[in-house]
C-alpha cells in the first residue's frame, strides 16, 4: 500500500489522470481497484480515495490563473488591466486601464463586471435591475464574481467612499456571497474578496496597493459575514507595520470560529483560526514587529505553546530580538532554555561579547561549529540591520559574502548581506561590509543582480553612489 510516494499534487490535478495511475499500479502489483486507489490518495496525502476525489473537484472549481485570463472586449482589457490578479501587478497597468475608462465610460453599461470595478453604482443598479442573478455569477476576464472585481481594481485611487460601498451594498444586497473567492494557481489558501481589499503582498504595498477605501469596505463585508479568519489577507499584509487590519479582523473575531466556509471546504489545507493568529505572532517576533507583538498578545494569542518548534522567546532571542524576551516573559510565556548553539546566535545578534566570550571560553569549537550550522548567520544580521553582529561575526571567521534568506532566518542561499544592505538603503552597514571585505561584484541567486542593481531597483541613491565607483 506504500507503493506511491508522499509527494505534492500537480497544480491542475486531474480526475482522469488519478484514476489511470489507480489502474496502472492496480495493474503492476496485483492490489484490487480499491485498494490501489487508496494507495494512490494516501500517496498525496489524502486519508481515502473519496477526499481526493473531493479535493481534485474543488481545485477544478477555484482554481485561477491569472496569466490565462482572457480579454475579447474593451471591458474585458479593462478589468484585465485595472485589477490586481498577483501575477503582473504594476501601477502602469492601473493607468492604462483608467485611460480605458475615461475613454469609453460605457463599458460598464450592462456589464456586472466593469460596473463593479469602476464602483458606478448607476450602471450596477440597472445591471442588477434587470437580472438580480449577475450579482453572483462568476464572468469577466478572471472567472471571478462582481464582487471580487470591485475588491480587487486599483485603477482609480480617487474613487469615493460612498461610490465603493453603494457598490458592495447592491451586490450584497442582491445576493452577492462576502466570502466569495478564488484559488490562486491551486493553493490551498484563497483569495477572498477581503483578500482583495486588504491589498499589499510580496511586492509590497506600491506594487500591490490596498484598496482606496479598505478599512471601510472591510468592515462593510464583514457586517454582512464575511468570515475574519482570512490567512492570505493576513499573509499579506504581514510584511509591512501597520496593524488596522488586524484590530479590524479582531473586533469581528479572528482567531475564533472554525474559520468559515473555505476551512469547512478545504478542511485541514487551511490552518485553523488559531494557527493563524499564532503564525501571525511567530512571524511578528522573527522580525521584530514589536507593536505588532503587543496587540496580538493583548488580544489572547497563545505565548506559551511552542512556535516553529521553540518558545516564543527563544525565537526572539536567536532571531535578534533580545526586548521582546522580558516583554513575552511578563505575559506568560516560558523564558528561553537555549542549548549552546542557540546561546551563541543570541549572543551574538544581541552583541553580548561578554556572554559570547564565556560560552566560546566553555566550548572553544563553538565558533566553527556554527560557521558550519549556520554559514549565512552574518546574512541574517543584516537582514535585521545589526552592523555590531556583523562584525562580531566577521570576525569569528563568519563569511561575509555568504549567501542566505533575508525574509527569514534560512541559510538558502538568496543574496549575500550587501544586496540586503543596499536594498535596505542601509548606508553604514553596507560601508562596514565592504570595510570587512564584502564583494560588490557578487551576484544574488534569485535574480542575478549586484548589490548596485538592488540599490538601483529600490531606489537607494546613497548605496548607488557608494556602489558605482567600486562595480564591474
Amino acid at each position: 500500500m506504500n507503493d506511491v510516494p508522499a509527494t505534492r499534487l500537480p497544480e491542475q490535478p486531474s480526475l482522469g489522470q488519478l484514476r489511470k495511475q489507480a489502474k496502472e499500479l492496480r495493474d503492476r502489483s496485483g492490489l484490487r481497484l480499491w485498494e490501489a486507489q487508496l494507495a494512490v490518495a494516501r500517496g498525496y496525502g489524502f486519508a481515502s480515495w473519496a477526499r481526493l476525489k473531493r479535493h481534485v473537484g474543488l481545485l477544478t472549481r477555484y482554481s485561477r490563473f491569472p496569466e490565462r485570463a482572457i480579454a475579447e472586449t474593451g471591458a474585458g482589457t479593462f478589468l484585465r488591466l485595472a485589477c490586481l490578479s498577483y501575477y503582473d501587478d504594476e501601477p502602469g497597468r492601473w493607468d492604462q486601464a483608467r485611460r480605458i475608462l475615461e475613454r469609453a465610460p460605457g463599458i460598464a453599461e450592462g456589464n456586472v463586471y466593469a460596473a463593479a470595478a469602476a464602483a458606478n453604482a448607476g450602471a450596477l443598479r440597472r445591471v442588477l435591475a434587470a437580472d438580480p442573478g449577475a450579482a453572483s455569477r462568476e464572468g469577466g476576464p478572471f472567472r471571478w464574481e462582481p464582487l471580487c472585481y470591485l475588491a480587487y481594481a486599483r485603477h482609480d485611487p480617487g474613487i469615493s467612499l460612498e461610490a465603493a460601498l453603494e457598490t458592495a451594498r447592491l451586490l450584497l444586497g442582491a445576493g452577492a456571497d462576502p466570502n466569495a473567492g478564488y484559488l490562486w494557481h491551486g493553493l490551498p489558501t484563497p483569495f477572498t474578496v477581503l483578500t482583495g481589499v486588504f491589498g499589499e503582498g510580496e511586492l509590497g504595498p506600491v506594487r500591490q496597493p490596498r484598496h482606496p477605501h479598505s478599512l471601510a469596505l472591510a468592515r462593510l463585508l464583514l457586517e454582512a459575514g464575511a468570515d475574519p479568519n482570512d490567512g492570505q489577507a493576513l499573509y499579506n499584509r504581514m510584511f509591512e507595520p501597520g496593524n488596522d487590519h488586524l484590530e479590524l479582523l479582531f473586533e469581528f473575531g479572528l482567531g475564533t470560529g472554525d474559520g468559515g466556509p473555505w476551512r469547512r471546504r478545504l478542511g485541514d489545507a487551511l490552518d485553523s483560526p488559531a494557527e493563524m493568529v499564532r503564525g501571525q505572532l511567530a512571524w511578528a517576533i522573527t522580525h521584530g514587529m514589536t507593536e505588532r507583538v503587543h496587540l496580538l498578545v493583548s488580544r489572547g494569542v497563545d505565548v506559551t505553546a511552542p512556535l516553529r518548534g521553540v518558545t516564543a522567546t527563544s525565537l526572539a532571542a536567536t532571531t535578534g530580538h533580545a526586548d521582546l524576551v522580558d516583554y513575552l516573559v511578563g505575559h506568560g510565556a516560558p523564558p528561553p532554555d537555549l542549548a549552546p548553539s542557540d546561546a551563541f546566535t543570541a549572543a551574538v545578534l544581541a552583541a553580548d561579547r561578554s556572554r559570547l566570550e564565556r560560552l566560546l571560553a566553555s566550548d572553544p569549537g563553538l565558533a566553527g561549529h556554527m560557521r558550519a550550522a549556520r554559514p549565512a548567520l552574518i546574512t541574517w544580521a543584516a537582514a535585521v540591520g545589526n552592523a555590531a553582529a556583523v562584525e562580531i561575526l566577521a570576525g569569528l571567521g563568519f563569511d561575509v559574502n555568504a549567501k542566505g534568506r533575508t525574509d527569514v532566518p534560512s541559510d538558502q542561499p538568496w543574496q549575500t548581506a550587501l544586496h540586503q544592505a543596499a536594498g535596505d538603503g542601509n548606508l553604514e552597514l553596507a560601508q562596514s561590509l565592504l570595510r570587512l571585505g564584502a564583494d560588490p561584484n557578487i551576484r544574488d541567486d534569485r535574480f542575478d543582480s549586484t548589490p548596485l542593481g538592488w540599490a538601483r531597483h529600490f531606489g537607494q541613491q546613497a548605496l548607488i553612489e557608494l556602489l558605482e565607483p567600486i562595480t564591474d
